[in-house]
């Protein structure tokens, strides 16, 4: 069964971290319809939705991509760059304890969730202000024992490795060559069109690959290559440097 893991948000969603955009007014309002929207695409995928409870202290927990990875053989905790993420990670924790082996990231490394794109036995791991030296250097030895390779990446003028590349298989990836290069990765790799790096964040779910909405053009060309793309309007949560993947954990509950 493929699992889907949630977190709702609240006004607080207002007060997040930003780092390489302005802030601007978020519609709360509209954020909740977008979320429930969201659950439901997910839920129409064929995904079991779990949500967590909100965090109202948190105003980045409804992203929970970036607290943990969910591998088939274990989940390895991640230590959040933003110290104010730090206290979603125990819940992420209850949630998963029935479904994997449990492994812990300590100080000083800090990554991100959204800086991991996972293809295969290889994982690559972006290099930004969220993740650390130490961090992906702790993640390499997490998950040697499984036989994951960890490669760094740099990514440059976005918050996360995955706001410039994610994976649409375990061969290829979808890619705005703007923010990071990949060109000597080995992957296939799809570019989005060029006035919509948005569009370079995906997650599959199962069959169904769900992309943004507002990036209309890669939709169209990532469907030569794709049978099944469901859009996803993820608009208010762009606001707070957000994006489709980050706004649930997905894995396969036969893995343990």
């Amino acid at each position: 069964m493929i699992m889907a893991i949630t977190r709702p948000t609240g006004p607080e969603l207002a007060s997040c971290e930003l780092t390489h955009i302005d802030r601007e007014p978020i519609d709360i309002e509209r954020a909740y319809a977008q979320h429930d929207a969201y659950l439901h695409v997910l839920r129409s995928a064929g995904a079991h939705v779990v949500e967590l409870p909100r965090l109202s202290e948190h105003p980045d927990a409804v992203f929970v991509e970036d607290v943990v990875l969910v591998l088939p053989e274990v989940a390895v905790l991640l230590r959040p760059g933003a110290e104010s993420r730090r206290g979603e990670v125990p819940s992420m924790a209850a949630a998963l304890a029935d479904y994997r082996e449990l492994l812990t990231m300590k100080a000083p490394a800090t990554l991100d969730g959204g800086d991991i794109i996972v293809a295969g036995k290889r994982v690559l791991v972006g290099r930004t202000t969220r993740s650390n030296p130490a961090g992906i250097a702790a993640l390499t030895g997490l998950l040697a024992p499984f036989g994951y390779t960890v490669q760094p990446i740099d990514v440059r003028g976005v918050l996360h490795l995955k706001s410039a590349a994610t994976a649409v298989d375990s061969e290829t990836l979808i890619v705005y060559p703007g923010h990071v290069d990949l060109a000597s990765s080995g992957f296939r790799l799809l570019e989005v069109h060029p006035d919509e790096p948005q569009g370079a964040n995906v997650v599959r779910v199962g069959e169904m690959l769900l992309m943004d909405a507002s990036a209309p053009r890669t939709i169209a060309a990532v469907a030569e290559h794709v049978d099944s793309i469901i859009p996803v309007d993820v608009g208010e949560f762009a606001k707070a440097e957000g994006a489709v993947s980050c706004k649930s954990v997905i894995f396969e509950t036969s893995g343990r």
